[in-house]
């Protein structure tokens, strides 16, 4: 069952106002889900799924594009003590190629939900797709500057993506994951031209098909 807009109407002026809209209508668990790493032509997508204690509010929480790098390992850390439960997802760069970045995502979103304990009963995601579950969902735009589940997920989901990156960087050090964590720079676009492709790109993103020695179709 899918729990539609007329039960889930917000203002940002309150960012617990979907999940207090959740609680009111029977839900004792909900999960904001974001992702981080759509648009990266290297590493995985990664996402997140966080279940905070009802009524909790962290101070600082916000869409993680909008944290500094500090910012957001200090909020890291008190979501990790703070959470109910926290969960990732993680889809690496050949099962992207496979199935591409939308369907990666939403299978990264449900292996997310999937580690959460206890398991949610509303699901809160950002964007507008929902994911394989059978528990009762909500989309939200820009959910992550609209709800504090889905910001604390978002900066879940980019601490550990961007922590994996910089461990990449120490395997692959000549492409600079560690300064653009795979997004498409000037200085990655121009170690892909000089190297070609490394085992952690996505060989069907533009920039790096174009150098794959067998490129995907």
């Amino acid at each position: 069952m899918q729990h539609q807009g007329e039960l889930f109407s917000a203002t940002p002026l309150d960012t617990l106002l979907f999940e207090k809209t959740a609680y009111r209508s029977g839900f004792t668990y909900v999960a904001g889900i974001d992702e981080a790493g759509r648009g990266p032509l290297a590493g995985p997508v990664m996402a997140a799924a966080v279940i905070l204690p009802a009524g909790l509010s962290i101070i600082g929480v916000d869409d993680s594009k909008k944290l500094s790098p500090e910012k957001r390992e200090k909020l890291f850390e008190i979501i990790m003590v703070q959470a109910l439960s926290v969960g990732v997802g993680i889809i690496g760069p050949a099962e992207i190629d496979q199935v591409n970045i939308l369907q990666a995502t939403r299978r990264a979103m449900l292996a997310a939900v999937q580690q959460l304990s206890p398991q949610p009963d509303c699901l809160l995601i950002d964007g507008i797709s929902t994911i394989g579950s059978t528990v009762p969902q909500k989309t939200i735009k820009k959910g992550d500057s609209l709800s504090l589940s889905i910001a604390a997920a978002s900066i879940i989901a980019k601490v550990t993506r961007d922590r994996f990156m910089i461990e990449m960087d120490s395997r692959y050090p000549e492409y600079g994951f560690s300064q653009h964590k795979g997004y498409g720079s000037a200085a990655h676009l121009d170690a892909i031209r000089r190297l070609g492709p490394s085992p952690i790109h996505r060989l069907t993103f533009g920039g790096v098909k174009e150098y794959a020695v067998c490129p995907s179709s």
